[in-house]
């Protein structure tokens, strides 16, 4: 069977017929190998019919062909690197992948831009190693822990603070409408823009609208979509918009638009804990807490890094 043939895990959960959950965790245990393309994972074809020959008892016919029988991530491991898919859209993680690539050996940082609910998803299913997140419980005030604990269920792991920032309103310059706080977007004829759901300023703007009463059919152009801060920001410069949610960073690059901070969020990072992840862990902590890496983010507007490095929560 060519080595060139792969599946992703959708089509392998087709083809045993057995459900995607079933295949990650073949896959966690070892007893399937796959590799990561991007935030995706593969699995050969040969590994499948790998799989399939020890099922049926006999594991001793595929040692008559070369490499039937690959570890996870294995066309990385044959080089001697671990692949890392680090989660997240913010720029710090561009450095922080950075670093890691620099500062340790055997490491292969992967970026992957989904958004923070998304990103714990993918945890769970065992496609990423390192999450960002910043996803507000509207109810205690908390940053990402309520959710990190319902998601991550039965697994060990650690959470830590990579840096705080302001997030709030995007307003064309003048602020023309007097926007101030959040109670204001239920005001008629408001043009809104966006993101998509699963995207931590989704769930800081819908937490807002029910801790203020305020129904989605309320916003003009609540289903206008964009996916990152950017965009929603140039929507409001262009005056296809008059409002949306954003962070201060993004509105510090973005001429006619001003920013009206009305919160500050934890964007933390999560990573689980077993003995294969330990090294890289601490490799990680130590960059996070070092001057080098701090002094790369203290020139960006709207960053918090008093508690950078530190640990939230560990189970």
């Amino acid at each position: 069977m060519s080595q060139e043939i792969s599946y992703t895990t959708e089509e392998i959960s087709k083809l045993l017929k057995i459900s995607k959950l079933t295949v990650y965790d073949l896959i966690k245990k070892g007893e399937l190998s796959s590799y990561r393309v991007g935030k995706q994972m593969r699995v050969d074809a040969s590994d499948l019919e790998a799989y399939k020959l020890k099922s049926k008892g006999t594991h001793t016919q595929v040692q008559q062909e070369p490499q039937a029988v690959i570890s996870p991530s294995s066309s990385m491991v044959s080089q001697g690197i671990r692949p890392l898919v680090l989660t997240g859209q913010d720029i710090s993680l561009d450095i922080l992948a950075k670093h890691l690539e620099k500062k340790t050996t055997g490491l292969r940082p992967l970026r992957s831009y989904a958004g923070s609910l998304d990103s714990l998803i993918s945890m769970y299913k065992g496609e990423s190693d390192i999450v960002s997140t910043h996803l507000l419980d509207g109810d205690t005030g908390e940053y990402n822990l309520p959710y990190i604990r319902k998601l991550l269920v039965g697994s060990s792991y650690l959470v830590v603070n990579l840096l705080s920032r302001n997030a709030g309103i995007y307003v064309a310059q003048g602020n023309p409408h007097n926007i101030k706080n959040w109670s204001d977007l239920s005001r008629p004829g408001l043009r809104f823009v966006n993101r998509e759901k699963g995207s931590g300023a989704r769930v800081l703007l819908d937490e807002q609208l029910r801790l203020h009463g305020i129904k989605t059919d309320q916003l003009k152009g609540y289903n206008y979509i964009q996916t990152d801060h950017l965009s929603v920001a140039a929507k409001v410069a262009s005056g296809e918009a008059d409002v949306g949610v954003g962070i201060e960073k993004t509105a510090s690059i973005v001429d006619q638009i001003e920013f009206i901070s009305l919160i500050q969020e934890r964007y933390d990072l999560v990573m689980i804990k077993n003995a294969e992840n330990q090294s890289w862990i601490n490799a990680l902590m130590l960059i996070l807490q070092s001057k080098d890496f701090k002094q790369g983010l203290q020139a960006i507007a709207g960053y918090d890094l008093s508690r950078t490095g530190e640990i939230l929560f560990e189970t």
